[in-house]
């Protein structure tokens, strides 16, 4: 891997909205039916979820939303931007969500994978996660159909 500059690792600002949600859909993680700007907006909402970014050069190259339940944390939209990846980016973002989660007293962090994400399967196996025997239930509050691909 190549040397990089470490990430500089904050929470989201107003300024950068824009360009996370860019940074997503060139990653492949937003889907029709969420709204990103909309996902941000209820991180920042309370205190029990943030959005944080890793800048690299100024740039935001690394991201995470973070948040807990009071009793399981979990993440979501882990990014690294593509011109940005193999620098341990991806380690360090998913660390920061780590310390995030333990500095507010949560202990244990879940996070769903697409099942045909091999790839992201096995980056978070690296990492030391392990997948879990459980069945994901969801259902839209507001009256629309399940998410397509949803049995």
């Amino acid at each position: 891997m190549d040397s990089a500059p470490a990430l500089a690792i904050s929470d989201i600002t107003d300024a950068d909205v824009p360009a996370l949600i860019a940074l997503w859909q060139r990653c492949g993680l937003t889907r029709p039916w969420n709204d990103p700007a909309a996902d941000i907006a209820l991180a920042r909402r309370g205190d029990n979820a943030t959005v944080l970014v890793g800048r690299s050069g100024g740039a935001i190259a690394a991201s995470v939303m973070v948040g807990h339940d009071g009793h399981r944390g979990w993440v979501y939209y882990v990014s690294v931007d593509p011109e940005h990846r193999g620098h341990n980016h991806g380690r360090a973002i998913m660390a920061a969500a780590e310390d995030w989660l333990r500095a507010r007293g949560i202990a244990k962090l879940m996070l769903m994978v697409r099942g045909d994400n091999t790839a992201v399967q096995e980056f978070y196996q690296a990492l030391d996660y392990a997948v879990q025997d459980s069945v994901v239930f969801s259902k839209w509050l507001d009256g629309r159909p399940p998410t397509p691909g949803m049995k």
